[in-house]
């Protein structure tokens, strides 16, 4: 699964549409949610509504969508996350607990999206791979992946205990010994 945010991310849907032969030669579906600013762009890779795009492979199978409403079901799905590292994101990949590559945004305030993905990936709960890196290595790091299940269950063991479930509840009771 492909994760780019509601809006979308460029530079990772770049990435995609240039690796989507070497992604598509691992024998995997691939549900790239690539935003609304980019889907009529992106939209030609679907293989459902445009078969004919990609026909050099015998079984192309791409989803493509601007927006996912059930990201409950996208989770279920996937085996792989290659997301971007917001807040939003990584609590959200913490609780779900797949193995995840994060591609920070090098464009926020203070570059907390890195600092974000560092902190997952520092205790080996995911996989940190900067824009500048992902040309030298996406490949390598995705091939490696993908074929060794020991480290996909390491990964989603170490970021599930980095999970915050009750962070809701336990900010408010903080706030209310505060206030007492």
């Amino acid at each position: 699964m492909v994760l780019g945010g509601s809006l979308g991310a460029r530079r990772i849907n770049q990435l995609i549409e240039k690796e989507l032969d070497f992604l598509l030669s691992q024998n995997i579906q691939i549900i790239w949610q690539c935003g609304k600013l980019y889907f009529d762009e992106y939209k030609k890779f679907d293989s459902i509504n445009h078969p004919a795009s990609i026909t050099h492979h015998p079984s192309p199978k791409v989803t493509v969508l601007a927006f996912i409403d059930r990201m409950d079901l996208v989770y279920a799905a996937a085996d792989i996350v290659i997301s971007r590292s917001g807040a939003s994101s990584v609590s959200e990949l913490c609780i779900v607990g797949k193995p995840t590559i994060f591609i920070p945004s090098p464009n926020v305030a203070e570059d907390h999206q890195t600092k974000n993905a560092k902190a997952i990936s520092d205790k080996s709960g995911a996989i940190l791979i900067k824009e500048s890196e992902l040309e030298n290595q996406f490949e390598a790091v995705f091939s490696d992946l993908i074929s060794n299940e020991s480290k996909q269950s390491e990964l989603s063991q170490n970021i599930k205990k980095l999970a915050l479930p009750n962070a809701t509840k336990d900010i408010v009771e903080e706030i209310v010994k505060l206030i007492k």
